[in-house]
């Protein structure tokens, strides 16, 4: 046990012995911290109904009011455009739906013709049903009134006809207005809902940020673990070992407490720096707390003692640690949220454990999950670390 603290000694005297090494052990963190929770603080205020992208060739009172009420939709939200505009972005897939309003769409419904509208989606988004189903829903709300209206024309006509277009015209306005006005205050007895979960817990761009720079800026550090292994060999030090009663386990050993202590406590200055200026709730459980930041502590160490039987150079290795941090926390959505990712995508990054240490953190911050919630991602970051940690013992080399 003595050796192995001796050589967490010696790597956290060798990981501070420059000053600048508290620029990304701290500073940095934190301002980035600051920058991406303004960020995201920003869109979560920004209209995140799904858009239906609407041409309106008519131009009617009736339009103008189907494209009102689909506004007042809780689920999509209406952008009129041009016919070319609005096929553009709908073949650029920045919207599930396109809906147009043909030419005639008020006078023919005031004939008592069906219209039907024009409305393509797009079939590889999963929202699409959702926007079809509350475009229909808004038809309805317009057409429900229309069609009582038209009705009480008929009535009306067979009881005493009409001395012309005019007056029936008239009696068909004060009619529609009637109805509206009776649909309007009549009592809900359907509800709509989304098929999509929902998530009673509001977003907050401080937690986010607070989680996600936590993760990249301690795993950027805990894969530089493979800078040491291969300074190490440049330097001979590892050769020397061998003429030591040193053992590759205690070395190895050794090296992840270094670097896991080192983590750990990076982690906690973060989460308590959250706590207080951000006032980030991290859940009433600190047990789940700290087993998601052990486990991701552990998984990052061993990838970076896997990543250390890969590279060559202490140089090669450190560019390899930060472009491999940025790029796993990328995909683990610690810059931006994974429910922006396509679903594929989303399926796919749970392959990286940067995901899974998101997810519970996430989960602990914003949703105040307890133990039992996020062990299921506690177990997986486990598993990351063993399977890294053998990984690498298998492939380690003195020389």
């Amino acid at each position: 046990m003595s050796k192995i603290l001796s050589i967490a000694w010696k790597d956290t005297q060798l990981r501070f012995a420059s000053r600048s090494e508290i620029l990304f052990f701290l500073l940095l963190p934190i301002l980035f911290t600051v920058l991406v929770g303004q960020f995201s603080g920003e869109q979560s205020d920004a209209d995140r109904r799904e858009v239906v992208l609407v041409v309106n060739q008519d131009g009617s009172a009736l339009a103008t009011d189907l494209i009102d009420t689909i506004n007042r939709s809780t689920t999509i939200r209406a952008e009129v455009l041009a016919a070319g505009e609005a096929a553009r972005r709908f073949d650029d897939r920045d919207a599930p739906a396109l809906v147009t309003i043909p030419a005639g769409f008020e006078a023919t419904l005031r004939s008592g013709q069906p219209v039907e509208l024009a409305m393509e989606t797009d079939a590889t988004n999963l929202n699409a049903l959702v926007v079809e189903q509350g475009v229909r829903a808004a038809a309805g709300v317009v057409g429900r009134p229309l069609a009582a209206a038209l009705l009480s024309v008929d009535q009306a006509e067979q009881v005493r006809p009409f001395t012309g277009d005019a007056e029936r015209i008239v009696f068909f306005d004060s009619s529609l207005a009637a109805a509206r006005d009776l649909t309007a205050i009549a009592p809900v007895r359907v509800e709509t809902t989304s098929a999509v979960e929902t998530d009673n817990s509001s977003f907050n761009g401080y937690a986010f940020a607070s989680s996600g720079q936590l993760i990249i800026w301690t795993l950027i550090p805990l894969l530089g673990t493979s800078v040491l292994f291969a300074f190490e060999r440049e330097t001979g030090t590892l050769q020397r070992l061998l003429t030591t009663a040193t053992r590759k386990s205690t070395y190895l050993s050794g090296v992840v407490t270094g670097q896991l202590g080192m983590g750990l406590v990076q982690m906690a200055i973060l989460v308590v720096f959250g706590a207080l200026v951000f006032k980030i709730n991290w859940g009433e459980n600190p047990v789940a707390l700290a087993a998601v930041l052990v486990a991701f502590g552990l998984a990052a160490a061993a990838m970076g003692v896997m990543l250390g039987t890969l590279v060559k150079t202490s140089r090669q290795a450190n560019g390899v640690s930060i472009l491999l941090g940025m790029t796993l926390g990328l995909l683990g959505g610690c810059m931006w949220p994974l429910e922006f990712f396509p679903p594929t995508l989303q399926r796919i990054v749970h392959l990286v454990p940067t995901t899974w240490a998101m997810e519970a953190l996430t989960d602990i911050s914003v949703r105040g999950a307890g133990l039992l919630q996020v062990m299921p991602n506690v177990i997986v970051l486990l598993g990351f670390a063993v399977l890294f940690f053998v990984l690498g013992v298998w492939r380690f080399r003195y020389e």
